[in-house]
């Protein structure tokens, strides 16, 4: 399959891009700088150069063309600014949509955040993005053009993965190591069976592939 996904570069995408590279899939990773190319290669990944703040509905379905699946996973990352919060997890994840669905790429995977909520309450940064998030998740859902999945990860943590997870619609607060998060992430990519499911994931006692088969109802 050829997989794109948005924020090439960041920390859950760059282990994704390895995991999928190594099983023989063909992956594009979507970044900003340049310098970040290398990295991807290194992981086995084509880099794209396109800002998703800046570039158009016709660029962005320009990079999708010939995509099996669309990954969003591009954030605007810590110490950024409220007006980012709604630019990058807001809206460069409309955006992506709106190309994945412009180039006929119906799977469609959205990383997002535990707590996600168009209705989150409050004005501190962390509330600005989970109602970013949760805006974003919405205006996904509300597409009958794709076959989304949502995916709302607990705390990151960059622990060495385990490969034992708690994958529900609700599973409560937790910590997951990103390596953990990128597995299921690879696993979704493959499990159709998940389309129109929005799913917590922290780390548990169920190994991944069972996790994401049981979730399916497989």
């Amino acid at each position: 399959m050829r997989i794109v996904i948005a924020g090439g570069h960041g920390q859950i995408a760059l282990r994704l891009e390895r995991l999928l590279a190594a099983r023989g899939d063909e992956v594009a990773g979507i970044i900003r700088r340049t310098e970040q190319s290398d990295d991807l290669r290194a992981a086995g990944a084509e880099p794209v150069l396109c800002d998703l703040e800046s570039a158009s509905l016709e660029e962005v379905a320009a990079h999708l063309q010939g995509a099996d699946v669309a990954v969003f996973a591009a954030g605007a990352g810590p110490g950024s600014d409220p007006g980012r919060k709604n630019t990058v997890d807001r809206g460069a994840a409309v955006l992506f949509a709106d190309a994945a669905e412009r180039a006929g790429v119906r799977r469609h995977i959205v990383v997002s955040s535990m707590g996600a909520d168009a209705a989150h309450p409050g004005d501190d940064i962390f509330d600005v993005y989970l109602r970013a998030k949760g805006e974003a998740d919405e205006y996904v859902r509300s597409r009958e053009a794709l076959d989304w999945t949502i995916l709302r990860p607990g705390s990151l943590i960059d622990d060495a993965g385990t490969g034992l997870v708690r994958l529900e619609a609700s599973t409560g607060r937790g910590p997951i190591p990103r390596d953990d998060v990128a597995a299921v992430l690879a696993e979704l990519v493959d499990t159709p069976a998940t389309v129109g499911l929005t799913l917590e994931v922290i780390s548990g006692s169920t190994p991944i592939s069972v996790a994401v088969k049981s979730v399916a109802g497989n």
